[in-house]
C-alpha cells in the first residue's frame, strides 16, 4: 500500500474558493438583514388609521453622486423599500448638480418629513435651503431623517448605533424614521459679509490641518500611507504654518425651558384677553442689557468652531458652540501625526489648544487672506464671517437607543 507523503505544502487554489465563500455569505447575511428590516417596516404599514386621515408624506433629498456614485444604488436595496412598506407617501427627489438641494427646498411644498439620503455635504444643502425659507420659522418644525449614504457622515455617530454592515447601519437609520423619536440639535449660522447665511450642524474649520487633509487624495497610489504624506509634505511649504486674526465672541447663554403644549383657551377667554390688549397701555418693556463681547487677537495652525451635537447632552442648562484655537508651535513630526488623527475626528482639540465657549462670534480676517474654509466638510472661500447657534433649531430623528443612551449618561 503506498504511502502518502505530507509535505506542507497547501494549494493555492484553495484561496479563491474561501474568498469566494466568505463574500457570499456576507452577502446573504445582508439579505436577512434587509429580510429583518422590511418586515418590521411592514407592521407600521400594517397598523389601521382613519379613513379620513391621509397619509403621511415624505419627500426624501437624494444625492445619487454621494459614496463615489453608489448611493443611489444603496438607497434603492437598502431604504426605499422599508419606507414604501412602512405606509408613507414618499416622494424622492434626486439631486443632479452642487446647489441644487439649497434651490429645491426653497420650491418645497409642505411635507409631514424630510429625509436626507446622503453624507454631510447633502445635509448642509438641504438645511440651509430649508432654514433660507421666509417661512423657516414653520419649516425648521418639520422632523427631519438622515439615512447616512456618503463617505463622511458625521451625524450617524450621535444618531444610531455602531453597525457591522453598512447594510445594517442604514437600515437601523430608515427604521428610526418610523420608530419617531426625535433629538433637538443645534445649527451653527454663518454669514459673511456679503454672501447669503450658510448654516452647518458639525462647524467650521480654518487652517493647516484641513488644508492638507482635502489634498490626501492626490497620494491615492501610496495607499493607507495617504494621509500622511498630505500632511509630511505640507510641512515643506512655509513653517511654521500661521493663521492670524481677531476674534470677538459672546459667552454662553441660558437654555430656556422646553416650551409646553397647552391646549387652546375657550373663545371668551381669547376675547377677553384680546380686549385687555387693546384698552390697557402694554407695560413698559425692560432695558436690554449691552452685551459683553470678548476681543481676541490669534495666531493659530488651525481654528474650529463646532456645535454640541458630537457630545450630545439634552439636559444641560446653557447653550454653546465650541471654539478651539490650536497652538501654532506645533513640530512637524506633530503635526503629521495629529493631522492622521484629525481625519478620523476633523473636529477634535487637542491638548495644550486654547478652548472658548461662545453663543456668537465674529471672525476677522486680515485683508488679501487667502485659503479655504470647510463647513460641514464642503469648502468654501475664507472670509470675515459671523457665527451665530441657533440652539435647538432642528428635530433629527434617533435610533430609540442612542437616546435612551443619553438620558442615561446626563442622569450619570
Amino acid at each position: 500500500m503506498a504511502k502518502v507523503l505530507d509535505t506542507g505544502k497547501k494549494s493555492t487554489s484553495s484561496l479563491p474558493a474561501g474568498w469566494g465563500g466568505h463574500w457570499l455569505y456576507g452577502k446573504h447575511c445582508d439579505n436577512l438583514v434587509r429580510r429583518a428590516a422590511c418586515q418590521e417596516a411592514q407592521a407600521f404599514g400594517n397598523q389601521l388609521i382613519p379613513a379620513t386621515m391621509p397619509l403621511k408624506k415624505a419627500t426624501v433629498f437624494l444625492n445619487p453622486a454621494a459614496c463615489k456614485g453608489k448611493a443611489g444604488n444603496l438607497f434603492e436595496k437598502n431604504a426605499a423599500p422599508i419606507l414604501h412598506l412602512s405606509g408613507l407617501d414618499v416622494t424622492v427627489v434626486k439631486t443632479d448638480y452642487e446647489g441644487q438641494a439649497k434651490k429645491l427646498l426653497e420650491l418645497m411644498e409642505n411635507t409631514d418629513l424630510i429625509i436626507i439620503a446622503g453624507g454631510d455635504g447633502t445635509i448642509q444643502e438641504v438645511i440651509t435651503g430649508l432654514l433660507r425659507r421666509a417661512d423657516e420659522a414653520a419649516f425648521s418644525k418639520i422632523p427631519i431623517g438622515f439615512i447616512p449614504l456618503g463617505k463622511t457622515c458625521t451625524l450617524s455617530h450621535t444618531l444610531f448605533p455602531e453597525s457591522t454592515s453598512q447594510v445594517q447601519h442604514i437600515t437601523n437609520a430608515t427604521l428610526a424614521i418610523l420608530k419617531g423619536e426625535t433629538v433637538p440639535l443645534d445649527v451653527l449660522q454663518i454669514k459673511g459679509e456679503k454672501e447669503q447665511p450658510v448654516f452647518a450642524v458639525s462647524g467650521l474649520r480654518w487652517g493647516s490641518y484641513r488644508d492638507a487633509g482635502v489634498k490626501a487624495s492626490k497620494y491615492w497610489y501610496l495607499g493607507p500611507l495617504k494621509t500622511k504624506a498630505a500632511h509630511f509634505f505640507s510641512t515643506f511649504e512655509e513653517w511654521p504654518q500661521k493663521h492670524e486674526a481677531a476674534l470677538m465672541y459672546l459667552g454662553p447663554t441660558e437654555r430656556p425651558p422646553e416650551e409646553e403644549k397647552l391646549p387652546r383657551p375657550p373663545f371668551p377667554v381669547r376675547l377677553f384677553r384680546r380686549l385687555r390688549s387693546l384698552l390697557f397701555s402694554p407695560a413698559a418693556p425692560k432695558e436690554v442689557a449691552p452685551e459683553d463681547w470678548e476681543d481676541l487677537k490669534l495666531s493659530t495652525i488651525e481654528l474650529s468652531i463646532a456645535t454640541r451635537n458630537r457630545k450630545l447632552d439634552l439636559t444641560r442648562t446653557e447653550d454653546f458652540m465650541d471654539i478651539c484655537i490650536e497652538a501654532d508651535t506645533v513640530s512637524k513630526g506633530d503635526f503629521v501625526v495629529r493631522g492622521s488623527k484629525k481625519m478620523r475626528d476633523p473636529l477634535m482639540c487637542p491638548e495644550g489648544s486654547q478652548c472658548i465657549k461662545a453663543s456668537r462670534c465674529i471672525l476677522k480676517l486680515p485683508e488679501g487672506t487667502e485659503g479655504s474654509f470647510g463647513i460641514d466638510n464642503e469648502e468654501y472661500e475664507a472670509m470675515p464671517v459671523e457665527v451665530k447657534l441657533l440652539p435647538r433649531k432642528l428635530r433629527f430623528f434617533c435610533d430609540p437607543r442612542m437616546r435612551e443612551q443619553m438620558l442615561q449618561a446626563a442622569v450619570q
